[in-house]
């Protein structure tokens, strides 16, 4: 399940780097010290990895409130649909722009992220990856599905971690060199994203259905327990 983060992670930074990517060229790091400057960018993606597991803990946590009561596989299934579906019938779930309900804390963190980017301090770097974090991204909510359907606050957290792990290559690429993916690249990504958010979601829906597949679609450990006791 963890390698599905990675992979949002990889190919979402190709989606996301029209939100993200001007951030990051816009990085005030100081490019006459190179040592400084790598530390700036580490910096900048500790932020970003911090609001991304902070994120993945609170809706963790919400996925352990239905692993406790006995939900959790229906929760993967439902996940695992939601996903194929947002796919399928984007049209449908365009109407209801969840990111309008909160546009204005999002004017709030984009406001605070302009006067973070004409700073030079040393915390200006963690404040902005913060901040960058919280910017709304068809695929973060598509890693936050992710974050739900696991069984605890950790594995939450750790499932955003490394989302956010994933994305580090293409947004450090950009913070050097700026937008070099040419439009034809971009394009292909944008192609190949669907797909990998449906096989994704079919995988989420075979885990829920408890197959008894190793790794793929295990049985749940409530149902092993019945089986053992069984023996007895």
């Amino acid at each position: 399940m963890f390698i599905s983060a990675l992979i949002f992670g990889l190919l979402g930074s190709f989606h996301c780097i029209g939100m993200c990517g001007p951030i990051a060229f816009m990085l005030p790091v100081d490019r006459t010290n190179k040592a400084k400057q790598v530390l700036q960018i580490v910096s900048y993606h500790l932020g970003r990895l911090f609001t991304y597991s902070l994120i993945g803990l609170l809706f963790g946590l919400l996925g352990k409130g239905f692993y406790f009561f006995g939900f959790q596989q229906q929760l993967s299934i439902i996940v695992g649909v939601l996903m194929i579906l947002v796919i399928l019938l984007p049209k449908t779930f365009q109407k209801y722009n969840f990111s309008k309900s909160i546009n204005r804390l999002v004017m709030k963190v984009k406001s605070a992220l302009g006067k973070e980017l004409k700073k030079r301090g040393n915390d200006t770097f963690f404040t902005i990856g913060f901040l960058n974090g919280f910017l709304p991204c068809g695929l973060v909510y598509m890693a936050v599905f992710g974050a739900l359907a696991t069984t605890n606050s950790f594995s939450g957290s750790l499932y955003m971690f490394i989302f956010g792990l994933g994305t580090i290559p293409l947004m450090t690429t950009v913070v050097y060199v700026g937008n070099f993916a040419n439009g034809l690249v971009r394009k292909r990504i944008q192609q190949i994203i669907p797909f990998v958010v449906v096989f994704i979601g079919v995988l989420f829906v075979l885990r829920g259905l408890g197959l008894g597949i190793p790794y793929v679609s295990p049985v749940p450990v409530s149902d092993l327990a019945t089986s053992v006791e069984g023996c007895h």
